[in-house]
């Protein structure tokens, strides 16, 4: 496989028509790359899963495009998600909720909640909203290995082996995001990342 560099927005196009084909592209966010597919076609969902060698037990996040998008992958949206979401999108949070029906049972490993983040990194914000369909985005690495900041990082591990590469330059945060569970009173953290839980207990009061 011949994995194509996309190094300017010019190009974001066809990166948009390889996800929406069923694809796998590799983008930049404000905290590390992600590996992206269609978050609706679970069989570019799989490739995913064999690329990475990720166990079929983890759930992948959704990244969308805004706040006003997450209506088409969460229903029972609470009021808790939109004010998070208002105060940190885009940015390094994910909010879990309850999934719509449409999110394949492969995203979600069979669960009943799906994780959304809005990526603070223009080149993948303008991606999303060019494709027009949620990306299910694990990191851009096999499983067990480093988390990859940098584009070089991401090439070494997947040359050849994806359909395509946005370069987006050194990722800011360099770390994950920080995942909140909304589907335990108050809120839940089940994973601490870059953003600090007092930010959301802030937000949450």
């Amino acid at each position: 496989m011949n994995t194509i560099i996309i190094k300017d927005n010019d190009d974001l196009s066809l990166a948009a028509q390889i996800l929406v084909q069923g694809g796998l592209v590799a983008v930049p966010t404000d905290t590390i790359y992600g590996l992206a597919c269609n978050g609706l076609d679970a069989a570019a969902v799989a490739k995913i899963y064999e690329v990475k060698g990720r166990p079929a037990i983890k759930p992948l996040i959704l990244l969308v495009a805004g706040l006003n998008t997450i209506e088409t992958v969460c229903e029972d949206i609470p009021d808790a998600a939109r004010r998070l979401a208002e105060a940190f999108w885009p940015g390094p949070l994910t909010i879990v909720m309850p999934r719509c029906p449409v999110v394949p049972d492969i995203v979600t490993a069979g669960g009943d909640t799906v994780g959304v983040r809005c990526p603070g990194h223009p080149k993948t914000l303008e991606l999303l909203r060019i494709a027009g369909i949620p990306a299910a985005a694990p990191s851009a690495n096999p499983s067990g290995m480093p988390s990859p900041k940098s584009f070089d990082e991401v090439l070494n591990y997947f040359d050849g082996k994806i359909d395509c590469i946005v370069d987006g330059g050194i990722c800011a945060l360099g770390v994950e995001s920080t995942i909140v569970s909304l589907a335990n009173k108050p809120f839940e953290i089940l994973r601490q990342g870059a953003l600090p839980e007092e930010e959301i207990r802030r937000v949450l009061g």
